[in-house]
């Protein structure tokens, strides 16, 4: 017969429940830092309000482009795109790159050229074709504060955004290879033998996953980007510093308090969680969770975790039999799970073995009785 029962143990080894602290003090008008595996907001001035984004919009003109065209696609350079003024890469009217060095150029150094030339190319020399596509999508995202009056960011009326719609935008983006890749480099080879060089001044200073800078009169200076560390992610957006220094500086302590906010929950697998009587005068069986499980948590948030198994297995037990589950919770919400299995086999017991061990018994309840 099988009896199942739940262990609960009040924290957990590997996690440390100490307390959240505040913010860093922030200067900048609006920024959001969001971090976990649910991606909430841990902290945020102004989240929704409407500033120009600058040339964080470039993230929506690659993305998109990716989206609808190829890497290897040849792109003629119109005067207009040439043109564009600005953070430039220099291009010329007539010249040939591909959609890959004009993304890698849209990202790295932020050229205002290449993203009129990608929006080009996308929207069949239509700049507010593809514009209307850049605020499809961001309908898609659910960025509701958001809408894109050109590809390259430059300050227009109606091109806004907000701390909260960049940070989801990044998030994103980033599921994207291409721009998961680009978007952290320092420096970019591309046709012509450009060498361009990154906006970004977090680069080799924090754990960047990917990021966009943005600065044009209107928006200040701004920016966006992802770090992550030990398997927690955080995405933080800072929009409309008085510099670039005082940018880099707030949004660098930004990502770091957020990683700060986070600790690894750890399901150990081939730990022993629990023990399974088999019966016989067998040895106990060790239950060992099947697979390790890494959640990210939020300090300061008690955790519980479940041991539910049966006590008692019947013969013959299989190695990797299942015999259970252990689950992890924060705040009553199911974070972490994996199942218990048997550590090892147990051959069943034949008839002579069964009756040897009733024997035995019965010899030890008989000599109790007598003393």
């Amino acid at each position: 017969m099988r009896r199942a029962f739940t262990v609960v143990v009040a924290g957990l080894a590997l996690y440390a429940a100490s307390a959240a602290g505040a913010p860093p003090p922030v200067s900048a008008p609006a920024y959001v830092v969001r971090g976990g595996s649910d991606e909430v907001i841990i902290a945020a001035r102004a989240p929704d309000v409407r500033r120009a984004p600058a040339s964080i919009t470039k993230l929506m003109t690659v993305l998109v482009a990716l989206e609808q065209a190829r890497l290897d696609d040849v792109v003629t350079i119109s005067p207009s795109a040439a043109t564009v003024g600005e953070s430039s890469a220099g291009l010329r009217p007539g010249e040939q790159l591909t959609v890959r060095d004009l993304a890698i150029a849209a990202l790295v150094p932020s050229a205002n050229d290449a993203a009129a030339a990608l929006a080009l190319h996308v929207g069949n020399g239509s700049l507010s074709r593809f514009v209307e596509l850049m605020n499809e999508k961001a309908r898609t995202l659910g960025l509701f504060s958001t809408h894109f009056a050109n590809p390259h960011g430059l300050d227009q009326p109606g091109h806004v955004s907000s701390a909260r719609d960049v940070t989801t935008l990044l998030t994103a983006a980033l599921q994207n290879s291409f721009i998961r890749t680009w978007s952290s480099r320092s420096t970019a080879t591309i046709a012509g033998g450009r060498t361009l060089t990154s906006t970004d001044g977090l680069i080799g200073k924090v754990p960047l996953v990917g990021a966009k800078t943005g600065h044009t009169n209107d928006a200040g200076w701004s920016q966006v980007a992802a770090v992550e560390r030990n398997g927690v992610r955080i995405t933080a957006s800072l929009l409309g510093a008085a510099s670039e220094q005082q940018r880099n500086a707030e949004l660098a302590s930004l990502l770091t308090w957020g990683l700060d906010q986070y600790r690894r929950v750890v399901v150990t697998g081939g730990h022993v969680y629990g023990h399974a009587e088999v019966g016989y005068g067998r040895p106990r069986v060790p239950l060992v969770a099947a697979r390790s499980v890494v959640r990210s948590v939020r300090v300061g948030r008690p955790l519980v975790e479940r041991v539910v198994a049966s006590t008692a297995l019947a013969l013959p037990v299989t190695k990797g039999q299942r015999a259970g589950e252990v689950r992890v919770f924060s705040d009553g919400r199911l974070i972490a799970r994996s199942p218990l299995v048997a550590a090892a086999s147990v051959p069943e017991v034949g008839i002579v073995g069964q009756a040897q061990w009733y024997a035995r018994r019965t010899v030890h309840h008989v000599f109790g009785l007598v003393s």
